[in-house]
């Protein structure tokens, strides 16, 4: 591995921290997650300039799905809890976001809709049948 000295304004340094702890990591392996979530974007071209905060991540399956950038979170989850009737109050509560995260989410779900319903229909054929 490469070392590289790197200058943060202490407000972005103290924020990174805060969202390193939260994930239970060091602030280098955050900054290292962060960088490479970045170039994988940039390199992919996926993403959507319109919803600057959701990235597309690749899961262990090898598929990629919509996330909340830098947290993980997928879009698909957050529309299944609108589905369930919860709040946008009560959903960015549960998972430490912003409502307008969430907002913004739900509103990449509306543009992107046959994409993320056919991932729900393929991890509902998957799911193990309760009964």
């Amino acid at each position: 591995m490469t070392r590289y000295a790197l200058n943060l304004p202490t407000n972005l340094k103290q924020e990174a921290e805060e969202w390193a702890s939260r994930q239970g990591v060091s602030l280098n392996q955050f900054i290292m997650w962060s960088v490479a979530d970045k170039v994988a974007s940039l390199r992919s071209g996926v993403d959507d300039p319109k919803f600057p905060g959701i990235t597309y991540r690749r899961g262990a399956a090898g598929s990629v799905t919509p996330v909340l950038r830098g947290s993980g979170l997928r879009v698909q989850t957050l529309v299944l809890d609108i589905r369930q009737g919860l709040a946008l109050e009560q959903i960015a509560d549960e998972y430490d976001q912003e409502v307008a995260r969430i907002k913004e989410a739900l509103a990449f779900y509306e543009a992107h809709r046959a994409e993320i319903d056919a991932n729900l229909q393929v991890e509902q054929a998957l799911a193990p049948k309760r009964g």
